[in-house]
């Protein structure tokens, strides 16, 4: 019997915490998309840390509109420092600490996808309409 309860208290246990961890992560992509996007004197502003990789790693925005992806960094010495947007031709250098604006134009509705200058870190824009 104590084992039954042992068994069903460990499932019960598992259960809370892959849940709770599939909740997060939904969370974490929704806030991040929500909360990396601003409209500033008509133009579209996405944030994006850079340090370690790029995060959020996913954004939603709107198409159309003009827009600005804004790199932020902060002691950042890694290949994050390195941007690269192969379907723009973009391919920018960030200060360790700063900020950087890349000015996108008016993106119509398609995922834009983007990198580190080694390839080991994306990150990817939806723009919908």
């Amino acid at each position: 019997m104590a084992i039954m309860k042992t068994v069903w208290l460990s499932l019960l246990i598992a259960g809370v915490l892959v849940g709770g961890a599939l909740a997060l992560t939904n969370d974490d992509d929704q806030a991040g998309a929500a909360n990396n996007v601003t409209i500033v004197d008509g133009k579209q502003i996405i944030e994006i840390r850079a340090r370690g990789g790029y995060q959020p790693r996913r954004s939603v925005a709107a198409a159309g509109l003009p827009t600005i992806i804004r790199f932020n960094t902060n002691g950042t010495l890694d290949c994050s420092s390195a941007v690269r947007i192969p379907s723009l031709g973009i391919s920018q250098l960030l200060p360790r600490t700063g900020s950087t604006d890349i000015d996108v134009g008016r993106p119509q509705v398609a995922t834009l996808q983007g990198t580190c200058g080694m390839g080991m870190y994306p990150f990817e824009i939806e723009f919908r309409g």
